[in-house]
Order: C-alpha cells, then sequence, then structure tokens
C-alpha cells in the first residue's frame, strides 16, 4: 500500500476522512462566507484550458467561493496530485462501483473535475451542491477541523484552497456542469 503524503493508507478506513487527516496539517483562519452565483450567458467564452467540451459540457452555473484560507507553501502539483490519487483508490476500494470520479488537470493540476458515474446523478446545481455539502461535511467530522478552525464554518472549498486548488467542476457527465471558482 503507498504512502499518501507519509500515511499509510491502509491505516485511513473511511474515505474522504483519511485523505482530510493526511494533508490537513495546519490551522485555517475563518472563511469569508461570501458567495456569489451566477448563470452563465449565451455569449460568455469558452474556456481557454480545452476541459469544457472534452471532460464536461459548458457549464450552466458558475460560483465564486472566497476563502480565507491560505494556500499551502507545500500545495504543489505533487501534493493535489497525491490527493486525487488517494481519493481515488479509496473510492475504488469500496464495496460498490463509485457513484462519481475524482481528477486534477491544469498545467499545475490546479483544477479538481469531480464526474458522475450513473446517470441521473450530479445532473442540477442542487445535486452538485449536495455532493459538495457531504464533502464538508466529512472535512468538518475531522479532529483537524474541529481542532484548527471554526468547524461549523470550514468548508470542503477552504481545504480545496488549502491544497491549491483553484477550480472544481462538478458534471453528470453528459448535460450538465457547475463550476467553483475558488477564491
Amino acid at each position: 500500500m503507498p504512502l499518501i503524503l507519509g500515511v499509510d493508507m491502509r491505516r485511513m478506513s473511511d474515505w474522504p476522512v483519511g485523505i482530510f487527516l493526511a494533508l490537513g496539517i495546519v490551522s485555517l483562519s475563518p472563511p469569508v462566507l461570501a458567495q456569489e452565483t451566477i448563470s452563465f450567458s449565451g455569449g460568455a467564452e469558452e474556456e481557454a484550458s480545452g476541459h469544457e467540451g472534452y471532460y464536461y459540457p459548458k457549464p450552466q452555473t458558475l460560483e465564486h467561493f472566497v476563502s480565507s484560507a491560505i494556500t499551502l507553501p507545500e500545495s504543489d502539483k505533487i501534493r493535489r496530485q497525491s490527493f486525487v490519487i488517494g481519493m481515488t483508490k479509496q473510492l475504488l476500494d469500496g464495496k460498490y462501483a463509485p457513484s462519481f470520479a475524482v481528477f486534477a488537470k491544469g498545467g499545475q493540476s490546479e483544477k479538481l473535475i469531480i464526474v458522475g458515474m450513473i446517470d441521473g446523478q450530479l445532473n442540477t446545481v442542487f445535486r452538485a451542491r449536495a455532493l459538495l455539502a457531504e464533502l464538508t461535511a466529512v472535512a468538518r467530522s475531522t479532529p483537524f477541523f474541529q481542532q484548527n478552525t471554526q468547524p461549523e464554518q470550514a468548508t470542503f472549498f477552504d481545504f480545496m484552497k488549502l491544497l491549491g486548488f483553484r477550480q472544481i467542476t462538478i458534471t453528470d457527465g453528459r448535460d450538465f456542469a457547475h463550476q467553483v471558482i475558488v477564491d
């Protein structure tokens, strides 16, 4: 079993708690709670990265999350890839087939993409936000968040900012995509 960021993943019994514990090693200041949701207009420019249209359809909604968390100095491309590898391994090692896949793209692996693997799931902004809320709940349940943050305010987006992810795209893998820019 490989070590992910110095942690033996065999000892991590419940995804993604093990990933949060492995990576959550510094404290956060309370996040800024302001968020803005903007719907794309028909004339919005296409994403220059090439991920849109290849990994997911053009996002129907765009959300900006302003976090007061800092990106850790050691949160580089390798750390983000290690996070995704660990998360993927734990998803695949579960009792059931995973309902979503996760991967990092971009020149520095700064874009997290979550793709639904089951038709009819993750096909609305509300279902996308529900998944993000579940990931937030898992983050909040870790001793790291309980000891070093105000758990009722820290979010999955704050955790992603710690790792240096700047964009999160959630898609049903067919027609729907929701994108969050983490500032």
